[in-house]
């Protein structure tokens, strides 16, 4: 029973709570002009953190390259 209300808590945070701005930028700013970039800003966001971490992994797997120490298992 303990297990149930705890999901159910989770449910409603992230519902409620969580996706409130996204919900706000659904119903308000995307049928405005510049509603798809702004809706999509997050995506944008997340394609920049990701190509951010991508070139420091693949600076990092150079740098273990070049010493010799890549584990090639």
């Amino acid at each position: 029973m303990i297990a149930s209300n705890i999901f159910r808590w989770i449910g409603t945070f992230f519902t409620e709570v969580l996706f409130l701005p996204f919900q706000w930028i659904r119903t308000q700013i995307a049928t405005q002009e510049l509603g798809w970039w702004i809706s999509n800003a997050v995506n944008w966001g997340f394609l920049l953190v990701l190509l951010i971490l991508f070139g420091y992994w693949m600076k990092q797997s150079k740098k273990f390259l070049d010493e010799g120490t890549e584990d090639k298992a």
